[in-house]
């Protein structure tokens, strides 16, 4: 092998790491972090950056899935159904966000953000909620799915972000088993995803796979360092860090004329 190729592949290795161990600080397995990196660092248009990024989530997930089950079992019934709904979902809006123009792809993407970042800097100072008894049905909950499926298939990511407090918020469970089912939601809708940016080939897989192995020796470690840090202060860093990025993103036609 060509020895810049080697530095390219080494460099992707140690980017992969990065992205491993940062997800797994804040929790939020790379994507969020990966997509726009991807998008700015490489100049991937946005639907290649979200397909490559699915490449290097999909095993993180799967593994993050299987050891977080172990520790927090779920209700395996409403899971496989949520699952179905969610990737079922996935795939059509998935297909749809694949023909979508790239400026407008990476809009909608930063405009998320953007929400999300606002939305956890508001709550930073609120304390952590008590358990709440559900406001709607628990035979509901499978629709959850639905409105995960749908962020992952537009964006790539976020699934969990919105399922994770829905489960809490209207469905009353506890914040373990609200992620548990998450994971469960995530995981095949990640796979599906992949799938439908490969075949409309918006996945560089030769950034993706290394990406993939360098995320699954640091993960982890990340994990296991965000539980050592204060919750504030992970929470108010990577609120600030996203918001940069949204705007980042939002403002760089307009700084690049």
């Amino acid at each position: 092998m060509h020895l810049l190729a080697i530095v390219d592949l080494l460099s992707i290795l140690a980017l992969g790491a990065a992205l491993g161990f940062f997800g797994g600080l804040f929790g939020i397995g790379g994507g969020i972090i990966a997509i726009p990196f991807l998008a700015l660092a490489f100049g991937m248009e946005q639907a290649l950056a979200q397909g490559t990024s699915l490449a290097m989530m999909v095993p993180i997930l799967l593994v993050g899935w299987w050891r977080y089950t172990r520790r927090h079992p779920i209700p395996w019934r409403a899971a496989i159904q949520i699952g179905l709904l969610a990737s079922a979902t996935t795939l059509v809006v998935a297909y749809v966000a694949t023909g979508l123009n790239p400026n407008v792809l990476r809009t909608v993407f930063s405009v998320c953000l953007l929400i999300l970042a606002l939305r956890l800097l508001s709550q930073r100072r609120t304390p952590s909620p008590v358990e709440t008894h559900s406001r709607f049905n628990l035979k509901l909950m499978p629709l959850v799915g639905i409105v995960g499926g749908a962020c992952m298939g537009l964006l790539g990511v976020g699934g969990g972000l919105v399922a994770t407090p829905i489960f809490t918020g209207c469905f009353g469970q506890r914040q373990t088993v609200a992620q548990s089912l998450s994971l469960a939601l995530v995981t095949p809708c990640s796979i599906v995803a992949l799938m439908t940016y490969g075949g409309a080939r918006q996945v560089d897989w030769s950034i993706g796979l290394p990406l993939a192995i360098g995320g699954l020796f640091t993960v982890s470690l990340g994990v296991s360092l965000a539980h050592r840090l204060p919750e504030r202060t992970m929470k108010t860093a990577f609120a600030w860090m996203i918001l940069g990025t949204a705007l980042w993103l939002l403002l760089k036609q307009l700084l690049l004329k």
